[in-house]
């Protein structure tokens, strides 16, 4: 689809609110032409970015939300660092957790660059790899001032059907 098409798009659904993500949505050029064109129409945008590449190329005025790849992932050694000095107090850290390893390295990648000062840090569970429930009593045990995120989509849908 083409930018124009894009935005006829966001304007046919009346939405103020457009988040881009996918695979990478930063490996794609066009993203950034993009998001100038949807902040022009004052839309409110958001970005996920897997946190590989640098989010400095974004315009101002754009939500941006980080992954931060724990270890059990296999991707932490694709963690683009530089991004944290980047982040606004608006802007999330997101880590998705498969088991207390992650969440004890989680908590101190958290420390190590003070996250909680820098932006909303939140904390999911990977799909069948670590109960929410868990993770919660983590959280709540430790006093750890980030926000419990559900991967909605995992409950809402399965194999592209709603449940």
């Amino acid at each position: 689809m083409s930018i124009d098409q894009i935005i006829k798009m966001v304007e046919d659904c009346n939405s103020p609110l457009v988040e881009i993500t996918g695979g990478e949505p930063l490996l794609q050029e066009e993203v950034y032409p993009l998001c100038e064109a949807l902040i022009k129409k004052d839309n409110r945008l958001l970005i996920e970015t897997n946190g590989s590449l640098d989010i400095q190329r974004l315009p101002e005025g754009i939500k941006r939300i980080v992954d931060i790849k724990c270890p059990d992932s296999g991707m932490s050694d694709k963690v683009y660092w530089d991004n944290l000095k980047y982040l606004s107090i608006e802007d999330e850290v997101k880590f998705v957790l498969c088991s207390r390893k992650d969440y004890e390295w989680a908590r101190s990648v958290i420390k190590k660059h003070s996250l909680i000062d820098k932006a909303i840090v939140l904390f999911s569970v990977a799909d069948k790899r670590l109960e929410p429930k868990s993770l919660a009593e983590w959280l709540i045990k430790d006093n750890l001032n980030v926000r419990l995120q559900l991967q909605l989509h995992k409950y809402i849908w399965t194999e592209g059907e709603m449940k």
